[in-house]
């Protein structure tokens, strides 16, 4: 898929990744969702901007804030508490509450510091916690990525793709 002109500002290699991520969901009958905090809605525009998404892409949520990552998709306000946003048992959460509430087996989270403020000592400015739910199986992965904003973001999406991408390609 070329997305020359896209206004869109992702890495270049997220066009390839949408175009195998749609391949293997298509091929299983599948459909998939997304919930993003960092990355507001960056996956689900990388994904609907490819023509014939309607076939595998069901729904995503924006859930910046902890109000709506415990309404949307229903993580315990415990983990949030216990964890903060930005971990994994939170990035599990919102994956596992996204296929849930979709209904559909496959679904990708984000959740992160993406900068340029807002990090600490024990969570600076690039750390994301990715979480995928596939066919029942949860779970995460923690980066720490560098760049302005939008290197922290556009990094982000291309890993939660390639994560579940991978993850698919698992099932049998």
């Amino acid at each position: 898929m070329t997305q020359a002109g896209s206004a869109l500002w992702l890495p270049h290699d997220v066009w390839g990744l949408v175009d195998a991520l749609a391949d293997a969901l298509r091929a299983r009958g599948w459909r998939m969702a997304s919930a993003e905090s960092c990355t507001g809605g960056l996956v689900a525009a990388a994904c609907t901007a490819r023509a014939g998404s309607s076939d595998w892409f069901e729904r995503g949520w924006v859930t910046y804030a902890n109000a709506a990552k415990v309404e949307e998709l229903g993580v315990p306000v415990a983990l949030l508490d216990a964890h903060g946003a930005v971990s994994e048992p939170v990035a599990r959460a919102m994956a596992a509450g996204a296929a849930q509430r979709a209904g559909v087996p496959a679904a990708l989270a984000i959740t992160g510091v993406a900068g340029p403020t807002g990090g600490s000592a024990a969570k600076p400015v690039g750390t994301v916690w990715l979480g995928w739910s596939v066919a029942g199986t949860v779970s995460a992965h923690g980066h720490r990525f560098d760049g302005d904003r939008a290197a922290v973001r556009g990094q982000a999406v291309v890993a939660a793709l390639q994560g579940l991408l991978q993850r698919l390609r698992a099932v049998a």
